[in-house]
């Protein structure tokens, strides 16, 4: 390589003192993984390690002192640097890009950037400028993403190591050669500046825990005024709480051993932050350890990544076993409000049987309800969403709200002037209205204020990333209250399905659930802030629409008994006790109806049965499924009509054939008496 002398003063050789520092100051250098080139306001070549060849394969012939940048530019976009495939031969697209480049240089800012190499290597390039001296380059090869922490680690450790030890040669060297004293703190200062530029925490502490140096990263995260962290010991910087925890680690690198470890402590905003830091311990020539390098890297936004991931895997799978349960649960449902409603109608009224049947029903019905819920919260209840007028869905539940809350708590709306339209189901967005107005009011025990506010928010590209919605136009509710507040612990849990904070027996810990999974599973998102003893505030944002279409006209009543004699229904259910009150309910309707226990058996009666004039089949069932049996019944017959029973959350068509609507578990005879006269006439939607 060729010789990079140090700068001397004119008419003056460089002493073999300084000849030899400046050897280890290069020496240092070409240990970094990192590639680094210094370059004057030419600009020219100044300095540079060996990593600059190794990384970014110049010829050795090239890389010398004085050899302007525009040759470095030029040779990249001949080897197609800049822009795969290079630009071959073309010698007026070659210049073309150096000059870019090169207009890009001569106004020199600040930057940090990603390029990728025509062999597929990454790297990361970061330009510092030196004050009217010229600009440091840092090129560091990111490939191996996941072992980018360990690649930092061990550069930034080698690099403190270098820049101690030149700091201390320069100390020296100042007292010692004063003609030499403004080149050496210029020296340093560039050292500085590099240090500075790496985004790691980097310092250095004596033997007795005395710092000596910290890079201004360091410094800003603990908060410390940079001119006043020297001196002090580390217990100072971190606080007896967090010295508590990394004291161990001291302790086995006054053994001489490089420890790692990760801490938190509490930053002077209140918050928790996270760091992973090593520890290097400096042995002197006598054996015992004279101080250690330290580099930390703040890891505290991936410590909340990884805890938003957990969180989202609890609920997920929360979710697919919630999703799983409610088949058979709407499957017994469906049996037991089927039996009880025709129970109902067969005693008679006057003799009390009502007083023991309307109890059970209503017990089915919330059970179906709590099914509901549970589907909600996992994202897997179909909602009916429509434009909703929210301003007066809000007004039209005040009388709602207020019968649920205590005389001493005030309710107050904030509502737009004009009419704002969100795409969600009503029905659902009431259920989640009232249900954070409930915990307000558990939450304001000896009377408060409760505030729900509605007002319409746009949200951008850079808003849309952390609140993990597309950018666009939503409507956004908040509703306050200023009752007892909720712990900062408390809150990442707050959306677990059965977590509660209220008392035991108090609350099933499915409300903020079923929110969560109603504002998601509507295109939206949810946060809660709230402070212990000072209230708590839901914010959460849905989609904006237009306004909706008028309204259809009336439904078309269902079939009268009579006239449903004439029609043969096969009902196709695997379930025998489901087929049994599925059937009771046909009959109660006025057809005849033919049964089949799986898919092939059903498949079989359409081929041999010709009178059948309509087909009402489960969804899932073993072997042949209510969809392939859908589509095999269309392949016989064009025209019969198909309707389609699920105990599942899902109801979608079978593939190709949207017109075949599902009807789900459990329902009851008039949904599907609706159900069916809606076959009848396809343009009328069922009820």
């Amino acid at each position: 390589m060729t010789s990079r002398l140090p700068p001397t003063t004119p008419g003056k050789s460089a002493t073999p003192e300084e000849l030899r520092r400046y050897d280890l100051l290069l020496a240092g250098f070409d240990l970094l993984d990192q590639a680094i080139a210094v370059f004057d306001a030419a600009p020219k070549l100044v300095t540079w390690n060996k990593a600059l060849l190794r990384l970014l394969d110049f010829p050795e012939e090239m890389v010398r002192v004085g050899t302007p940048f525009e040759d470095f530019v030029r040779f990249n976009v001949q080897r197609g640097e800049y822009s795969h495939g290079g630009s071959g031969g073309n010698a007026a697209e070659v210049e073309r890009l150096v000059a870019e480049r090169m207009a890009a240089v001569r106004s020199f800012q600040p930057h940090q950037a990603e390029r990728i190499r025509p062999n597929g290597q990454v790297l990361s390039i970061r330009g510092v400028p030196i004050p009217n001296l010229g600009f440091v380059t840092l090129w560091t090869d990111i490939t191996e993403q996941r072992r980018y922490e360990q690649l930092i680690e061990s550069q930034n450790a080698a690099l403190e190591t270098r820049v101690s030890a030149r700091t201390a040669e320069l100390e020296a060297a100042t007292a010692r050669l004063d003609a030499l004293a403004g080149q050496l703190a210029r020296s340093e200062e560039r050292l500085r500046l590099i240090m500075d530029a790496i985004p790691a925490l980097i310092a250095y502490v004596d033997a007795g825990e005395r710092y000596i140096f910290a890079n201004r990263g360091y410094t800003e995260w603990f908060g410390v005024d940079p001119a006043q962290i020297v001196g002090r010991t580390i217990a100072e910087v971190f606080g007896p709480e967090a010295y508590a925890q990394i004291r161990p680690y001291i302790e086995q690198a006054a053994a001489g051993e490089q420890v790692s470890y990760e801490y938190s402590r509490i930053n002077p905003a209140g918050r928790p932050v996270h760091a992973r830091s090593a520890l290097v311990p400096e042995v002197s020539p006598s054996g015992g350890v004279q101080g250690y390098f330290v580099l930390s890297i703040d890891i505290t936004e991936q410590k909340a990544s990884q805890a938003a991931l957990i969180q989202a895997q609890k609920m997920e799978a929360v979710g697919q076993l919630t999703g799983g349960l409610a088949h058979d649960f709407n499957n017994l449902l469906t049996i037991i409000t089927g039996n009880l409603a025709t129970l109902r109608d067969k005693l008679p009224a006057h003799q009390g049987y009502d007083d023991y049947l309307e109890p059970a029903l209503s017990a089915a019905r919330r059970g179906t309800e709590l099914i509901r819920r549970l589907l909600t919260f996992s994202r897997q209840q179909p909602l009916e969403p429509c434009p909703v007028e929210v301003g007066a869905l809000v007004q039209g539940m005040t009388p709602l709200l207020s019968r649920s809350l205590t005389e001493r708590i005030h309710m107050q709306l904030d509502l737009p002037a004009d009419k704002l339209y969100a795409l969600v189901d009503p029905h659902q967005l009431e259920s989640a209205l009232l249900n954070l107005a409930i915990n307000a009011r558990d939450a304001m025990a000896d009377g408060g204020e409760l505030r729900i506010a509605v007002t319409r928010r746009q949200v951008t590209p850079s808003i849309a990333q952390q609140a993990e919605v597309p950018p666009g136009d939503y409507v956004q509710f908040d509703v306050s209250d200023t009752g007892s507040g909720i712990a900062p612990e408390l809150l990442p849990r707050l959306f677990e399905p059965f977590f509660t904070t209220k008392a035991f027996g108090a609350g099933s810990g499915l409300g903020l659930a079923m929110v969560y999974g109603f504002i998601r599973q509507s295109g939206g998102n949810i946060r809660v802030l709230s402070t212990p003893g000072a209230g708590a505030n839901v914010r959460f944002i849905v989609p904006m629409t237009d306004a909706p279409a008028p309204a259809p006209g009336p439904a078309v009543p269902a079939a009268t008994a009579t006239e449903n004699a004439h029609r043969l229904v096969l009902l196709v259910e695997d379930e025998p006790e489901v087929r049994k009150v599925i059937r009771q309910q046909l009959t109660e309707l006025g057809y005849p109806v033919l049964e089949a226990g799986n898919g092939l058996e059903a498949k079989a009666m359409l081929e041999a049965v010709e009178d059948i004039a309509l087909l009402v089949s489960d969804t899932v069932m073993p072997g042949l499924g209510g969809r392939e049996l859908a589509a095999a019944a269309r392949a016989l017959r064009p025209a019969l009509p198909i309707l389609l029973i699920t105990g599942y959350a899902t109801g979608e068509p079978p593939a190709g054939m949207p017109d075949i609507p599902t009807l789900r578990k459990p329902f009851e005879r008039s949904a599907l008496a609706a159900a069916l006269a809606a076959l009848d006439h396809p343009e009328t939607p069922a009820p």
